[in-house]
């Protein structure tokens, strides 16, 4: 028999007769089989049949696409008919994700900007890849994968502080398939070099905004590549680019006309040179300008007062090497007349006759936000409200000079639009010890925070009752020093949101005068803290509020009578709940409770030790549309 043509698995039984044909591989001899063949099979069992070896000549090996080489594979992929052939395709593989990413859009042959659906919504779809899942492989897959489905307009990345998986090539992807990308943000990538950011400038020329943070081995080749490549940058945020300086900045400021908001800090290369370009050259347009923890001096300010024709929002912060000059050059410099918020922190140049002058210098300033100033004393503070007149809202924070006078003396001279008043650890303030003139008053303010203020006490209470009838929102955090008979002074106005956290001296009787006189206009009261207030100010509340929607009660001295007090109430309507810390609240508050969770959205029952873990899980099923905090 023809051994030689067939073999057996399993039961193998052949009766041999010998070769039939001399030469076997003989393509005739091999079509003319058939009746020649004798073969045998056994009852018993089928035996399998293989592939003969005498045709091992013909034997093929498996045929594989892999076998192409990289360049036919992207002359494929370059000419499928449409971004979701080019994305199923990508997701065969990482080898074949790496070749499709990395096809620039001018190399396609059948290029595509709409959607399966046909609607143009270019650049509609936003990614943010955070810590372990920022790698180069996920950026690959996100380029590819929006291609077809509107197109990426918008790429946050951030770097986890184990290090960075992110590299140039996952940005080349980025680049390449990308065209519509108009916001990248990369935060903590050290890992990302200018060759990254020169990919992003050639593909990506619609970007406008772009913002690094603590990408160390950026330098200004990469922001000039930008500067040259993407004309409609508008938004700039550099932050610890330790190796960006001028160079970069001169660029953006040739090339980018429509910028409109900048942003640098902890940039040690930037000098007043960079700083100097940017504002010559973006005078019609720039809006928005922070300058933070710079080496720039007192050129960079008066500059910025000379130029910044157009700029709104200003924010200087941290400017070691900036003295009272520079401060005087910028408000005298009259260029800032459209500027309606400044922010100044820790810059040792804010002393009285510098910030007088800035006042002066900006007569359309409606906010102004001035800490950590220690030279800024009581006339100072005058001079400049007297100089702000359109001034809306006055914070003051850390600056220790400050007096009670100077609080006091600011609200005197103020311009009729003053709203808002803050003090925030002012250590000098302290009770007045004179009275005020009879006839003075600040009609306008609304809004007064004095938050940790040690000195603040009820003759200041009694005095800012006086001054400031129309009062509507107060929030007195921290002021140990205030008694009973200072917070009563407060009940004569209509009041709408009240912060008494930390006043350890607040009472019931505080309370319920309160909520009698405010009850129609109360929205908000806060009193974490105030370990004197019991349940009978919650029977006050119930009685008396209205459309009272938000109430902290923490660590105050209320027990389950108060919560069923304020769910007996038919007029409250509690949005907002918090009894953290209360560790007289127990599992018997449960059904009152439930009874307010038909308009609760949030509830804090943190640190509430006497309510068990089953009643939280009880109101967590039950008030499913209430956040709780356990």
């Amino acid at each position: 028999m023809m051994s030689q043509i067939y073999s057996f698995a399993g039961e193998n039984d052949f009766y041999r007769r010998g070769t039939i044909y001399p030469n076997p591989k003989d393509a005739s001899l091999l079509l003319s089989l058939g009746s020649f063949v004798d073969v045998y099979f056994p009852p018993s069992k089928r035996s399998r049949v293989v592939a003969p070896s005498v045709f091992s000549g013909f034997e093929k090996k498996p045929v594989s696409i892999d076998v192409l080489p990289d360049e036919c594979l992207f002359e494929i992929f370059r000419r499928l008919p449409g971004p979701q052939d080019r994305s199923a395709c990508a997701f065969v593989s990482k080898h074949w994700l790496t070749l499709v990413s990395s096809i620039r859009q001018k190399e396609l042959d059948v290029p595509s900007n709409k959607t399966e659906d046909g609607d143009d919504c270019e650049g509609c779809l936003s990614r943010s890849l955070d810590g372990k899942k920022a790698t180069d492989v996920r950026l690959a897959a996100i380029a590819v994968g929006t291609a077809g489905r509107g197109g990426l307009g918008k790429l946050s990345i951030r770097g986890s502080s184990s290090g960075s998986k992110v590299s140039d090539l996952g940005l080349r992807s980025i680049g390449r398939s990308c065209p519509s990308l108009g916001s990248l943000s990369l935060w903590n990538l050290s890992t990302i070099t200018d060759n990254g950011l020169l990919e992003i400038a050639e593909g990506c020329p619609q970007l406008e905004k772009l913002d690094l943070n603590r990408c160390s081995t950026i330098t200004d080749k990469g922001l000039v590549a930008i500067a040259r490549s993407c004309p409609n940058l508008s938004e700039l945020t550099l932050e610890a680019c330790s190796r960006i300086g001028d160079e970069g900045l001169q660029a953006i400021a040739r090339s980018c006309s429509k910028l409109k908001s900048v942003s640098i800090k902890n940039c040690p290369l930037v000098r007043d040179q960079g700083i100097a370009s940017l504002l010559s050259n973006t005078t019609c347009s720039l809006a928005k300008l922070k300058l933070q923890m710079l080496n720039v001096t007192d050129v960079s300010l008066a500059v910025v007062g000379h130029y910044g024709l157009s700029i709104t929002d200003l924010v200087l912060a941290g400017l070691s090497h900036v003295s009272e000059k520079g401060f005087w050059v910028m408000g005298n410099g009259v260029g800032l007349q459209k500027l309606n918020s400044l922010t100044i922190t820790a810059c040792q140049g804010v002393t009285d006759t510098g910030l007088e002058s800035v006042g002066k210098g900006c007569p359309n300033m409606k906010k102004a936000i001035i800490s950590k100033s220690p030279l800024l004393s009581d006339n100072g503070l005058v001079s400049f409200a007297k100089a702000s007149l359109s001034l809306e809202s006055l914070q003051l924070e850390e600056c220790h000079r400050v007096t009670q006078f100077g609080f006091f003396g600011s609200l005197l001279n103020c311009g009729e639009k003053l709203k808002t008043f803050s003090l925030v650890n002012c250590l000098s303030i302290r009770d007045l010890t004179t009275g005020l003139p009879a006839s003075s008053h600040c009609s306008a303010l609304r809004s007064l925070s004095i938050r940790n203020c040690p000195g603040f006490g009820d003759a200041n209470l009694a005095a800012v009752e006086k001054l400031c009838p129309q009062l509507e929102e107060i929030d007195l955090c921290g002021l140990k020093g205030i008694t009973e008979s200072g917070f009563l002074h407060l009940i004569q106005s209509s009041l709408v949101k009240v912060n008494f956290s930390g006043c350890s001296n607040l009472t019931d009787r505080v309370i319920s005068a309160i909520t009698a006189r405010n009850g129609w206009t109360l929205e908000v009261l806060n009193i974490d803290g105030c370990s004197n207030i019991t349940d009978a100010s919650l029977v006050s509340i119930a009685a008396n509020c209205q459309i009272l929607s938000d109430l902290d009660l923490s660590k105050c001295a209320i027990s389950d009578s108060g919560v069923h007090a304020l769910a007996s109430s038919d007029k409250l309507k509690l949005q907002i709940l918090s009894v953290a810390g209360c560790s007289m609240v127990t599992d018997k508050s449960m059904p009152a409770i439930v009874g307010l969770g038909s308009t609760l959205l949030g509830l804090n029952l943190q640190q509430c030790r006497s309510i068990s873990n089953s009643t939280v899980e009880f109101l967590v099923e039950r008030l499913y549309k209430c956040d709780i905090l356990s």
